[in-house]
């Protein structure tokens, strides 16, 4: 699994009423774009969508071509991970002319299943919640089970952090923009309550690119030891 982000060079993915954060260029649009269109199906919590309003569909003919290629659909499935289920129908997400997946618990699929929501998600699978959010090892699983191999995920934080929390995420794809945001309620990449120093997780650096003022970089996780596996803590 791949995490896909831009942040700011204070490490903020937003400001701290967590706009839409549009600070990235075109290259880092074009960088997001490649990186989402190598997934079988991308990944984006909830409140993502509602302050974007949409997603970042494939428009590139030759990223296009690649996945034809690769005997994928032209677009990822583009899956909202949401506990509640609350979403506005009217966003223009629901207009994009992808695939949508929503991924909740059963109570939050209840509103998209009959009435006038019902069709706006061409598949909704259910799972458990687990804490304040969704339960990760019985998602993964699920999604494996419908095929899919490659996932990307576009935010956010608290997402990022459930599904590091369970060791799930292979590498990331960090884009450092030129802009200071600040604000203690900006949300980070890693959002939610953190990981205490010997469980956090460890980075290997594959790559480093620089365009203009904007810096991309390449980590890999590195796969937990021992001493930090969740076991530890008892």
């Amino acid at each position: 699994m791949t995490v896909v982000l831009a942040m700011s060079a204070d490490g903020k993915i937003a400001d701290a009423v967590r706009s839409a954060a549009r600070f990235g260029s075109e290259h880092d649009r074009a960088h997001l774009e490649t990186r989402l269109a190598a997934a079988d199906a991308v990944l984006s919590g909830a409140s993502t969508v509602r302050a974007y309003g949409t997603i970042l569909p494939i428009s590139s003919p030759k990223l296009i071509s690649v996945r034809r290629d690769r005997q994928q659909s032209p677009q990822p499935i583009y899956i909202v991970c949401s506990h509640s289920g609350h979403l506005d129908p009217t966003l223009r997400f629901f207009r994009q002319p992808v695939p949508r997946w929503l991924l909740t618990t059963k109570t939050g699929a209840a509103d998209w299943q009959d009435g006038e929501k019902a069709g706006r998600f061409e598949k909704i699978l259910t799972v458990s919640a687990n804490g304040d959010g969704l339960d990760w090892a019985i998602a993964l699983p699920m999604l494996y089970q419908q095929g899919i191999r490659r996932l990307a995920v576009a935010g956010g934080g608290q997402l990022v952090a459930s599904l590091l929390a369970i060791g799930a995420v292979d590498d990331l794809w960090l884009t450092l923009c030129p802009l200071l945001l600040g604000g203690r309620e900006a949300p980070t990449p890693v959002d939610g309550i953190g990981f205490p120093a010997k469980l956090a997780p460890q980075l290997q650096l594959c790559s480093v690119k620089t365009i203009a003022d904007e810096v991309f970089l390449h980590y890999q996780v590195r796969a937990q030891t021992d001493a930090q596996a969740p076991d530890a803590l008892a």
